[in-house]
């Protein structure tokens, strides 16, 4: 890398920055792209980056030339993405997350009412296990660069409390814990304000060690709007059926098939997931 970062890009939010082609290496890397795969892109990518370029249009560039290496970590790079294309409403996210809480042995359910000790609340996500409950507030974003501000917090400390007030916790659940999860990110003070009331947040890059973007890799529960062998229509149609991981394709040819995918195709869209499945 020629180390260009004295040029200044600017963020889907509109905020500019230096841009920094050591960031773009290593997400490339993450993916699953060779190290000579990653200094080949970059570049290219030098020769084409300029002052004023939006970071959306930098990782389309990446993505394309990724793609043409490696279909598996092209639809690793492409997740975030992925995920915003989710929608347009959020129940496809809420089911996301409630498969990643039971990838970790909770039994979980969506779109539940609680009563609370004034009214009743309908909970995204409610997850269960031995003697823990934890209730999640998912706020799906499909727009680049829009935070969760302290707003947020602010809110659903008032149902969870509420609920609380009614008595959520008791035997056999003696454990609680309240979540607000975001594909998006935090800001500071909604942080700030969550750790004081004791509410656990999850977002794409936070916490830093077990974010999003971290456990969704580790248990490999890519969502099926990352494939890069189905069109988005044939996504759709997936989505419509509830079927949004694309660990649930694997030997089910007939949903694709019903969805719109060719038998000409189908030999190279199983490949793609049985590939995306796989440890990196």
């Amino acid at each position: 890398m020629k180390g260009k970062n004295n040029f200044i890009i600017r963020k889907a939010n509109g905020n500019k920055e230096y841009f920094s082609f050591e960031k773009l290496n290593k997400s490339l890397i993450n993916s699953g792209a060779s190290i000579d795969t990653a200094k080949g892109i970059i570049e290219v990518l030098e020769e084409k980056i300029h002052e004023g370029i939006t970071t959306n249009k930098i990782h389309s560039m990446a993505f394309r030339m990724l793609k043409k290496h490696s279909l598996k970590s092209a639809s690793c790079y492409y997740l975030k993405k992925g995920i915003m294309e989710l929608g347009p409403t959020g129940y496809p996210f809420e089911t996301f997350i409630s498969y990643i809480f039971r990838e970790q042995n909770y039994h979980t359910e969506r779109s539940v009412i609680l009563q609370g000790k004034c009214v009743s609340h309908e909970i995204d996500v409610i997850a269960r296990k031995e003697e823990e409950i934890m209730i999640m507030e998912c706020k799906y974003k499909n727009t680049s660069g829009v935070a969760v501000d302290v707003k947020v917090p602010l809110y659903i400390n008032s149902r969870f409390q509420d609920i609380l007030d009614n008595g959520l916790v008791s035997s056999p659940f003696n454990k609680y814990k309240g979540w607000i999860v975001t594909n998006s990110r935090f800001t500071q003070d909604a942080k700030q304000f969550a750790k004081c009331k004791n509410i656990q947040l999850l977002s794409w890059d936070y916490p830093f060690n077990n974010s999003l973007k971290k456990i969704i890799d580790t248990f490999r529960l890519y969502p099926i709007t990352c494939l890069n062998t189905i069109t988005k229509n044939e996504k759709s149609w997936l989505l419509n059926k509830k079927i949004v991981l694309v660990k649930e394709l694997i030997n089910n040819e007939k949903s694709l098939i019903n969805a719109g995918v060719s038998s000409k195709r189908l030999s190279k869209v199983m490949n793609e997931i049985n590939n995306l499945c796989q440890t990196l």
